[in-house]
């Protein structure tokens, strides 16, 4: 009998957490739960988006098949009639169920939804009833931000009273609720579950409860390492950031576009609230797996941890996502997968006890770390292969026919990290041909509608991109082809570059000193056109 599934993605977290190295956060239960779980240290989003990136792990289909780039379509009508991660869990006798913010749903949908499923977070297909949404996720974008005048304010900083919030609470705060209640129902009617939890923090607005702040005194927090925008950085792979221009505090500011920058003491104000968010976080993912453990579940129950993209904090000069940027695109991936990454836990003892951030907590260590690159679209078949189901096939050159299938393989062989200091040791390979083709690699894309940033730089509408950005990532280097793209029949031109980009890690691990133009690069085009 399978084990159950607990699926926790975050919307715009970086890895700034203990267990990823940070020593500013105070991310305590996520930490534990690292503990107690392989973490990966090179895991990358396929586009750094909300909704791409999810219908792109959640089908395990990459966006050029998914033909989603953008918010406004729906792969069962505009690509083809894929099946996804929860869907396959429900066929195969699972309870699936979603809260919060999993797949990306949005009022703009509705405009282009003839279908109802596509409202509704793809429910009936992927989920058993239909998907709970915080009844205050409609405030997030509110004038509920107090100034120091007192007034309220649609502020990108926005630390808040929780008891003066529509409702007396927050979304994030309401889907941790509700995940709980499932919890109680699955344990009381013994069913097998695939559990959907998606936060909404740290991403934008920074509206959390105030006293997270206290958590992070300003003095404590420093600028990004490279907060200028890049000499060598080409212009068509910069993002002006309109989304959070448009917040009153931003807005008052008056910074010039699309360069900035951001005034240093204002930099240092939204690091500060970022870090507090992701505390915020942190504090609801305890309290959910402090339930697990009360219903008894935590040793058959499969947890995994991530994020739909990073966000960039100032590195490049940029306050987003939407780039190809590690910042953007390298997310946290945890699994807990009990007898394999713990030891059998013997029944009733608490894997997970709730940590208070605000008692200073020692760092935990996590049980393995892979310094692997993987994708997010090998979610799907990851979770498959450890849940014991069977893994979907993995799709032919052209899969737009084809309802099951991915593509991206089971990262389970990585499970192992003993092995990967075994093959360290060893150093690497003496065919150098050989391993530079089989070294794993991260594909992650970004649109762009002109050569230069301007205001739908961020997230271009299908209609009007022109270009694509397609960067691979492996453990030595980022590589980025800027080509000719057209919307109307999906097409890449790779004979036209309009730009590269290439970093090496070791020397340049901020992506800071482009050196497109002064290497040879044939061997990485050829590698991300094989």
């Amino acid at each position: 009998d399978g084990m159950n599934v607990l699926f926790i993605v975050v919307d715009d977290l970086r890895p700034v957490l203990g267990c990823y190295g940070d020593k500013l956060v105070k991310s305590p239960n996520i930490d534990q739960l690292a503990s107690q779980s392989i973490v990966f240290s090179n895991a990358y989003a396929q586009q750094a988006v909300c909704a791409p990136s999810r219908v792109s792990f959640l089908t395990g289909r990459r966006p050029d098949t998914t033909r989603l780039y953008d918010f406004y379509s729906y792969w069962r009508v505009h690509a083809g009639n894929y099946s996804t991660m929860p869907q396959y869990f429900r066929e195969n006798g699972y309870v699936t169920l979603s809260v919060g913010k999993v797949f990306h749903p949005g009022m703009a949908w509705i405009i282009i939804c003839l279908t109802y499923a596509c409202l509704t977070d793809d429910y009936p297909y992927s989920w058993s009833i239909p998907p709970f949404h915080p009844s205050t996720e409609k405030y997030e974008n509110d004038k509920t931000c107090r100034g120091k005048d007192g007034k309220l304010y649609a502020n990108l900083v926005c630390p808040v009273d929780v008891t003066e919030m529509p409702g007396g609470t927050l979304p994030d705060i309401q889907s941790t609720e509700e995940a709980i209640r499932l919890l109680n129902v699955m344990k009381t009617n013994k069913q097998k579950f695939f559990l959907a939890v998606g936060y909404h923090k740290p991403h934008i607005p920074l509206r959390y409860p105030q006293e997270f702040r206290k958590l992070y005194p300003l003095e404590n927090i420093t600028l990004a390492p490279d907060p200028q925008v890049p000499e060598k950085l080409p212009s068509v792979a910069y993002n002006p950031w309109t989304d959070i221009r448009q917040r009153d505090d931003v807005e008052a500011l008056n910074v010039s576009f699309p360069y900035g920058p951001l005034p240093d003491d204002f930099q240092r104000q939204i690091r500060q609230s970022y870090y507090a968010a992701v505390s915020y976080l942190d504090v609801q993912v305890g309290l959910l797996l402090n339930a697990l453990d009360d219903v008894g579940l935590s040793n058959s129950t499969i947890v995994v941890f991530t994020a739909d993209h990073g966000w960039s904090l100032g590195e490049h000069g940029e306050w987003a996502k939407y780039s190809n940027f590690d910042v953007a695109t390298r997310v946290p991936l945890l699994f807990y997968v009990p007898g394999m990454t713990t030891s059998s836990v013997s029944q009733g003892r608490r894997i997970f006890p709730y940590l208070d951030p605000f008692n200073h907590i020692l760092g935990l260590v996590p049980q393995g770390q892979s310094k692997k690159v993987v994708e997010l679209v090998s979610l799907f078949s990851t979770l498959a292969e450890l849940a014991g189901l069977q893994v979907p096939p993995v799709c032919p050159e052209t899969s737009f026919h084809v309802a099951l299938c991915t593509e991206g393989a089971s990262i389970v062989q990585y499970f192992n990290t003993s092995e990967e200091k075994v093959e360290e040791e060893k150093d690497g390979c003496d065919d150098t041909s050989r391993c530079f083709n089989e070294e794993p690699v991260a594909f992650s894309q970004y649109p762009r509608p002109a050569d230069t940033p301007q205001w739908n730089s961020d997230k271009p509408k299908l209609k009007d991109i022109r270009i694509m950005g397609y960067s691979m990532r492996t453990v030595d280097y980022r590589y980025t082809v800027w080509v000719q793209f057209n919307p109307n029949n999906f097409s890449a031109n790779f004979e036209d570059v309009h730009a590269g980009e290439l970093y090496m890690v070791e020397t340049d691990p901020n992506q800071d000193y482009n050196i497109y133009n002064t290497t040879s690069h044939g061997v990485y085009l050829k590698k991300i056109l094989g």
